[in-house]
């Protein structure tokens, strides 16, 4: 897994509630278990016509946009079922931080476990943030991960909360695998010992 720890890029506006992970990615790209090729898929049924061209009203497709590492969106982001191929498909797209209000619980765990940082605001910060990414490619977000900051165009700052073990994760670059591999001498040395002592197993 990539480390996180400091983000700067241009952040989109997807000024939806309750955008759930079937519209994140459609049930139709789930027949794969490769974390990659997924970011086509990404918001497929808003980003296309019925004829397979580009919808020129979508967010992510205006070219301004087309580049964004950052998503803020509104609330309850991610609800919905639990599939992994979502955060997936935002990290294959390019997007690494989604902002918004709240986020649903099984989506916002995948995202730490996949190198994706979501960051919970409040309703007036999200608000000012919309109004930053409004300003498109003339504008850009820092995500300051070691610092929990979020700064915009203009110089504010936004400070945010974040799990000190997720942190730690993120800036180190560690997933589930990677904690385990962590170990791995003391895992080598508890096998060897055990099997000195039992020979048998």
């Amino acid at each position: 897994m990539d480390k996180f720890t400091v983000l700067e890029g241009v952040a989109a506006p997807l000024k939806l509630v309750n955008v759930d992970t079937d519209m994140i990615i459609p049930k139709q790209y789930l027949k794969t278990i490769q974390r990659t090729g997924l970011g086509k898929g990404l918001f497929s049924e808003m980003r296309y016509r019925q004829d397979g061209s580009d919808n020129p009203d979508f967010v992510l497709n205006q070219p301004a946009y087309k580049g964004a590492k950052v998503l803020v969106a509104g609330d309850n982001f991610g609800c919905g079922s639990s599939r992994e191929h979502a955060p997936w498909a935002l990290l294959d797209f390019g997007i690494r931080c989604i902002i918004s209000t709240s986020f649903a619980d099984i989506f916002y765990n995948n995202c730490f476990k996949n190198g994706v940082l979501p960051i919970k605001v409040s309703p007036e910060e999200l608000e000012k943030l919309f109004e930053d990414a409004e300003r498109g490619a003339n504008a850009t977000l820092t995500i300051d991960l070691p610092n929990q900051e979020i700064r915009g165009p203009d110089g504010g700052a936004i400070h945010f909360e974040i799990d000190p073990f997720r942190k730690r994760c993120l800036l180190e670059g560690l997933d589930d695998i990677g904690l385990t591999l962590q170990k791995a001498p003391s895992i080598a040395a508890y096998e060897t010992a055990k099997g000195a002592e039992q020979p048998w197993l």
